[in-house]
């Protein structure tokens, strides 16, 4: 039959691809055999080597990368890169709360052995598999059949040889491992021209570079209990063990490892997931020993090896360690083989039931005891009992934070960046070390039925409006979003609530001063003037200002009575965005919020590029510092104020940054209280609190001071 209307002739096409299933493909891959030989090590030593891996990009300290992104927006996230105390970067997996008031959540992580590909493409993908789960497997997810994964390719397959290793690596997982474990894995994202072909000025010789085929795994799950989540940081449980779990059962292949890298080799036999029934069997036992609270430190071992995981451990516990080799096995292929597995920390007396559980998963001969913690802050290496390796922490912790040091001296501040580089390399450093004045977690006497209007008060760009709601809510007021057109076009007038916070995040996509423009649509606004002059001025008013907010009030200080001392907020002297744990002292002042807090020393979430306090000159500044309206400073570990960075992320003169007026009604702060008003949502704390944190204490007291 052919179409009357237009004169086509029909086309007979398979059903599946009508519905939308796509036919089948075929292409011609070619397999190339790359050279490989096997690791030669020469005369390089143990010193050396440890030295060159922990130095490694791969491996090396990340916080000059982590600490530019802003890692507690939303107030919902439980467990992001920074470990313990000491604030070092190296949890597993990140997790996220499912809302403000549940302890159920989310978790990701995401797993690469690019380099490995050189060698064995189907391992390196499978590798990724294999340590996206391993890092997933801190959070209390459950059956690992929960878990979904999302593959990033990257490949030249257009080149010789490549478009095979492609072939072999997803035919690796997508048919054969994913569908083993009984997980889901959709195709992801593709980029197919990772190869660049060039000529150099005069010559007519072209040269040509191609990336390894590289896959990125993400690793997704829902979370049972946040409060779950194990870490790396090692436990000042002196009858503990560390064990070692590894699922390369003994084969200890160093191909494609950093180690091979940094003697500019690849070696031969790469690690590998030669059983998906053990990578499934360990999920399940980590799963249990975690919900049974068995485990003390968690940590994978991936790039760097079991080297590089104790290590790591260490720094975050900030604890010395031994470590075992156990007679007959080559040093340097126990300490750096990348073979799939974990290190953990147990208690002795637990040890049996552990033993227990990794046994009945089948993990009897390939789990050894490998060491203890020791009070000499030191790595000690020993070789059936023979010591070959004793180092000082604080030198390791130079080796391995020199990467950041030195990309942060070339991009920020170089001074902060020596400045922070030193505070690492300080045995003596307690870091985090809470100190509570008050009861956590005491309401005050409200009303549990009367919820007064909070004015939620938010511009373009803002972002902490949500979590700044939900401590207020949880205080007991009614959350109110109110944006400044609903101000400035009259829809919403602040006569109707007592009181009124300034949010925190990105105003005008945070250009520089974006408080400061904030502020000006105010003040060269009659009616949105009019409106604010009003409420400042009632004394049955309150109002708060964090982070931009901070910044956007502090230039109102015109029309806020009492507000003459404040400053201007303006670029950190680290001169780039910071986003960290701070440790503040709560000062004696008027301040509502911080009534009942005074001398408590509280973890708070910093997030800010612009939280200088500047005066007119040195004299102004000390006299606002002298003037009993300063609320919060920042302190050192030792809890002393300080102006040292990172300590004091922006450098503000006498470690000033919460101010109040002379009446305490309105208040001021750079940092973030409404993101850790819950313990849950701290990087760190201690094991002694409740469900709620202290900085709750704030929201009670605007509660309180309503009546």
């Amino acid at each position: 039959l052919v179409d009357p209307h237009f004169g086509n002739t029909p086309i007979d096409m398979p059903l599946d691809v009508l519905l939308g299933k796509p036919p089948r493909m075929h292409r011609s891959a070619t397999s190339l055999r790359r050279p490989v030989r096997a690791l030669d090590l020469g005369s390089l030593s143990l010193n050396e080597a440890v030295n060159l891996v922990l130095g490694h990009p791969t491996v090396a300290d990340k916080t000059f990368l982590i600490s530019i992104g802003d890692r507690t927006v939303t107030g919902l996230i439980s467990r992001d890169q920074m470990v313990g105390p000491w604030q070092v970067p190296v949890a597993d997996c990140a997790v996220t709360a499912a809302a403000f008031d549940v302890y159920t959540g989310e978790a990701m992580s995401i797993g690469e052995r690019t380099p490995v590909a050189v060698n064995n493409a189907a391992a390196s993908a499978r590798l990724a598999v294999g340590e996206a789960l391993t890092n997933l497997a801190a959070a209390q997810i459950g059956d690992i059949g929960k878990v979904n994964l999302s593959a990033n390719w990257m490949a030249a397959p257009a080149v010789p040889g490549d478009g095979a290793d492609l072939y072999a690596a997803v035919h690796a997982i997508g048919m054969e491992l994913c569908p083993a474990l009984g997980i889901t894995i959709p195709v992801g994202k593709d980029s197919m021209s990772m190869s660049t072909v060039w000529t150099a000025p005069g010559s007519e010789e072209s040269k040509r570079v191609t990336a390894p085929t590289s896959l990125i795994i993400s690793a997704f799950a829902s979370v049972e209990d946040i409060r779950l989540t194990l870490t790396p940081q090692l436990q000042p449980v002196a009858d503990s063990l560390l064990l070692l779990i590894d699922l390369g059962r003994g084969k200890n292949r160093l191909g494609g490892s950093i180690l091979a890298q940094v003697v500019s080799q690849m070696g031969e036999a790469t690690p590998d997931v030669d059983s998906p029934a053990d990578l499934k069997n360990f999920w399940k036992a980590i799963q249990q020993l975690g919900r049974d609270k068995k485990l003390l430190a968690y940590h994978d071992r991936s790039d760097g090896g079991l080297l590089a995981a104790a290590v790591e451990m260490a720094f975050a516990g900030h604890t010395g360690i031994d470590l075992e080799i156990p007679a007959g096995h080559n040093a340097f292929m126990a300490l750096f083989a990348e073979e799939l597995g974990a290190v953990i920390q147990v208690r002795e007396s637990d040890f049996d039931d552990v033993s227990g559980v990794l046994r009945s998963h089948g993990f009897k001969t390939c789990t050894t005891q490998i060491g203890r913690l020791n009070s000499h802050y030191a790595l000690r290496i020993r070789r059936a009992g023979q010591e070959i390796y004793n180092e000082n922490l604080s030198v390791l912790r130079g080796v391995w934070s020199d990467v950041t040091r030195r990309i942060a001296s070339l991009r920020d501040n170089p001074v902060c960046a020596e400045s922070e580089y030193a505070l690492r390399l300080d045995p003596k450093d307690p870091g985090i070390t809470p100190k509570v004045t008050f009861e956590i977690g005491a309401c005050p006497q409200i009303s549990v039925t009367e919820r007064p209007p909070m004015a939620i008060l938010r511009e373009q760009g803002v972002n902490g409006e949500v979590e700044m709601a939900a401590a207020f809510t949880r205080a007991g007021f009614k959350a109110i979003d109110v944006h400044m057109t609903d101000i400035l076009s009259g829809r919403i007038s602040l006569r109707d609530f007592q009181g009124l916070v300034a949010c925190g995040g990105f105003s005008y996509g945070d250009v520089l001063g974006a408080g400061e423009g904030w502020a000006k649509s105010i003040l060269f606004n009659a009616r949105a003037r009019a409106e604010f002059e009003a409420f400042f001025a009632r004394e049955d008013s309150f109002a708060l200002g964090v982070c931009n907010g901070c910044q956007m009030m502090s230039t109102l200080h015109s029309i806020i009575p009492g507000a003459e001392r404040w400053p201007r907020f303006v670029q950190n002297q680290s001169e780039r965005f910071e986003a960290r744990v701070a440790s503040v002292r709560i000062e004696q002042s008027p301040s509502l919020f911080f009534k009942g807090m005074e001398g408590a020393i509280l973890p708070i979430a910093i997030a800010h590029g612009e939280g200088f306090a500047e005066f007119t000159d040195a004299a102004a500044a000390t006299a606002c510092s002298e003037s009993g309206l300063v609320s919060a400073r920042f302190v050192d570990n030792h809890h002393a104020v300080t102006q040292g960075y990172p300590l004091n992320p922006n450098g503000s003169p006498f470690g000033m940054t919460a101010l109040t007026t002379t009446t305490g009604r309105v208040t001021i702060m750079m940092p973030h209280p409404e993101r850790v008003f819950r313990t849950v949502q701290h990087s760190w704390a201690p094991a002694s609190w409740g469900a709620d944190a202290p900085w709750l204490q704030l929201f009670h007291n605007a509660r309180k001071w309503v009546g």
